[in-house]
């Protein structure tokens, strides 16, 4: 009996290997500010331009989830992840003979942004699924993964850029991402849905949800107002990261150079706020957390438009703002398992995560309309604070469920006493 249980620890641990080894591949492409101001020297385009094929690739990531549960049932966990590395690689080395916008917006805005979603999600949804009674801290440690991932990379690609060239930089990348993301899947197995898995201790003091189908979570309102709260956290957070070097050139007055280090603290922070708001999930509500992840970001946010910045307001500023952000990415599965249950879980969170493609692409069109970084760092502030309000104040079904079910012991208890 020993013997079996260990086995079965050894196995998840292996998955888990697995699973983070893929998810530092695909966090990879949070690199993506470094490649704007080399492509707008080499081909002489706008930088807005560039910068808007980061929110591309978001959106096609977010729109992957969409499909990605109903691929996965259909060829498997390690098929699909494995076919993902493979398109993802060769995504970003075609991309390296890419020479114009367009072609940029299909390699490495659309081809790679969908694979990086099909992996993504897939492999975190089933990780969580292993580890059924700590999913704030698994979740952690595969999202942790893909903040580590564009660390990591921050050096390996600034390093080619400067080595071989921006373009050749992509053909580098594309065969590395491949390699690790293929590696990956070749170590994870398929989770039983819901199973009782040892050594893993209940922690959470939300009771068991309903398993919800995708059309029944549809037609309750949690669904939409977990969306407003996911898509506002996620247009912040990705807006920054698309363009924190040019913020820092332009509002904070650093060199290059200097600038160029933000990319680096965001992904330290990210990660940060991955791991450690992941685990605190497991111990407190969930929702207030994000509450108050929000609430840090909406200041943060404010002050980047009215105060005058310095270097050190500026790195505080970014590392608030990609802490909270790489927090809500990691509670949200949690929050959604909690909400609407794990047999459906990779299809109920592929639809709220539409808030992170669509955040993507409404940060840089709300940037473009108002004209300025300033004023959208405003607007950005306002709404944080609209969905903080909204967090604190949902419930789950499952617990909306027990206080009906309360009031009505409370008043049979009435009827009775009269």
């Amino acid at each position: 009996m020993t013997s079996t249980m260990d086995n079965k620890n050894a196995k998840r641990w292996l998955i888990v290997l697995g699973t983070v080894i893929m998810q530092m591949g695909l966090g990879t492409i949070y690199t993506w500010s470094l490649f704007n101001a080399h492509l707008v020297t080499k081909f002489g385009w706008e930088l807005n331009s560039v910068s808007i094929t980061f929110s591309i690739t978001s959106f096609a990531l977010a729109f992957a989830t969409l499909f990605a549960g109903k691929l996965q049932d259909r060829f498997g966990l390690r098929r699909l992840t494995a076919a993902a590395g493979i398109v993802l690689g060769l995504g970003l080395i075609l991309s390296s003979q890419a020479n114009s916008l367009l072609m940029f917006y299909v390699l490495a805005g659309v081809i790679v942004g969908f694979a990086d979603g099909t992996a993504y999600i897939t492999s975190l949804s089933n990780l969580i699924k292993w580890f059924p009674n700590n999913k704030g801290l698994i979740s952690g440690v595969s999202v942790g993964a893909y903040g580590t991932g564009s660390l990591i990379f921050k050096y390996i690609n600034g390093s080619l850029i400067d080595s071989v060239g921006v373009s050749n930089t992509f053909m580098y990348w594309g065969m590395i991402v491949m390699v690790m993301i293929v590696i990956g899947s070749l170590l994870v197995r398929e989770a039983p849905v819901q199973a009782a898995l040892p050594g893993a201790a209940s922690t959470s003091t939300i009771a068991k949800p309903k398993d919800y189908t995708v059309k029944e979570m549809l037609r309750t309102k949690e669904a939409y107002l977990l969306f407003i709260i996911f898509f506002t956290a996620c247009m912040c957070g990705l807006y920054l990261i698309g363009i924190v070097k040019d913020i820092g050139v332009q509002l904070a007055g650093l060199d290059v150079q200097t600038a160029a280090n933000a990319v680096a603290m965001i992904a330290i922070f990210n990660t940060a706020g991955r791991l450690i708001l992941g685990a605190l999930s497991d111990k407190m509500s969930r929702l207030k957390l994000v509450g108050a992840s929000l609430a840090v970001t909406a200041a943060a946010m404010l002050t980047l438009s009215y105060a005058t910045l310095n270097f050190g307001l500026f790195f505080t500023c970014v590392a608030a703002i990609a802490f909270c952000f790489g927090g809500n990415i990691t509670v949200f599965p949690a929050i959604v398992s909690d909400f609407f249950g794990l047999k459906n879980h990779s299809k109920n969170y592929g639809i709220v995560y539409q808030g992170f493609g669509i955040g993507a692409l409404s940060g840089s069109f709300i940037a473009v309309f108002l004209g300025g970084f300033k004023p959208t760092f405003v607007i950005f502030g306002l709404l944080c604070l609209l969905a903080c309000i909204i967090a604190i104040s949902l419930k789950p079904p499952v617990e909306k469920v027990k206080e009906n079910e309360k009031k009505a012991l409370r008043l049979k208890a009435t009827e009775r006493t009269a």
